[in-house]
């Protein structure tokens, strides 16, 4: 049994080596290059890749929802494969970066199939700049109302 949790800690420590190791490094610390990743973001929301997500976000993310509650970078991953399908078309997009620290705001729509927006999020994430590649540590959506589309 020891062997087996041995081997498991060893695999899965390898394992993640491996997938840091296929993450972009040498990003530049621009506006630009936060206003790159959430488009980047948004593309991989659209196909369903949770491993590009995971590129993005810092072990500590954490997300507060639409409906408040709040997600770990773990429940965040594990939900992307069970999106509903559609485009994410962001727009309004502003970043700030401050030395390692960044942050990008926008307004994200989710569009289905036939061209029709199903949601409007207006959106903040929080940047780190950390092993020479920015990595959200927080993000917060706030779903604007039917009046408001």
């Amino acid at each position: 049994m020891k062997t087996l949790a041995t081997f498991l800690v060893l695999f899965l420590s390898l394992s993640l080596g491996a997938f840091a190791a296929d993450c972009p490094k040498d990003q530049p610390k621009t506006e630009a290059a936060l206003i790159n990743l959430e488009n980047t973001w948004a593309d991989a929301l659209s196909r369903k890749d949770a491993d590009a997500v995971a590129c993005l976000l810092a072990d500590e993310f954490e997300d507060a929802d639409v409906d408040g509650s709040l997600k770990t970078r773990a429940e965040t991953l594990a939900h992307i494969p069970q999106r509903k399908p559609g485009i994410n078309r962001l727009s309004e997009m502003r970043a700030h970066v401050e030395g390692d620290f960044g942050f990008t705001r926008g307004l994200a729509e989710l569009v289905d199939a036939s061209g029709k927006v199903i949601a409007r999020v207006r959106f903040t994430d929080v940047w780190t700049y950390r092993d020479g590649r920015w990595q959200a540590l927080a993000g917060h959506e706030s779903l604007l109302s039917q009046a408001s589309r």
